[in-house]
């Protein structure tokens, strides 16, 4: 059952991707990394399975550090200061798009899952969840190291996509891994 549901949100996933970039180009995100006290802010969605850092598409005439703030507050509960960008990747491949990374100090708000992410939480820099994918930690190490206003060019190849699968997999079989987890701050 878990890998038709799987199957369902890659068939979708893909079907978005293909519609998306044949009208627009890659797609162009805003993604948070939420640091407090050791610790980094992570989300868990829907559609395809594992912690990655929270952040989504911008809406029209929305500036990038508006998008941001509101999406971390719609998928995390977290209200906060969006800080020093910390790059922009610019990633090639099979779902290739634009994150543009930046720093962000919490402002208040409760963890609070939401219906696009059902499992939001803290976890210590020094132990990341196994089932974080893999293109977010290049990002978070980027933040974690100070960088300020990279500009990365990346290839996602089927290698990721893959190791993506099974991240989703693992999870939607045997749960999300909060072993290290900090629920409540």
């Amino acid at each position: 059952m878990a890998l038709l549901r799987a199957l369902g949100s890659y068939a979708s996933i893909l079907g978005s991707e293909l519609f998306h970039r044949g009208r627009r180009g890659p797609r162009r995100v805003v993604q948070a990394v939420v640091l407090r006290d050791g610790l980094v802010l992570l989300a868990e969605r829907r559609t395809l399975r594992g912690w990655e850092l929270p952040g989504g598409n911008a809406e029209a005439g929305e500036r990038p550090e508006e998008a941001l703030r509101r999406e971390v507050l719609e998928e995390t509960g977290i209200r906060v200061r969006v800080g020093t960008p910390v790059g922009r990747y610019r990633r090639r491949g099979p779902l290739a798009h634009e994150a543009r990374v930046y720093r962000c100090e919490v402002e208040g708000g409760a963890l609070a899952p939401s219906w696009e992410t059902p499992r939001v939480a803290w976890f210590p820099v020094a132990r990341l969840p196994h089932t974080l994918f893999p293109w977010f930690r290049g990002p978070l190490e980027d933040a974690l190291a100070g960088a300020q206003a990279l500009e990365r060019d990346e290839a996602l190849g089927l290698r990721d996509v893959w190791t993506g699968m099974r991240i989703d997999l693992h999870t939607r079989i045997h749960g999300a891994e909060q072993r290290d987890a900090v629920q409540s701050r």
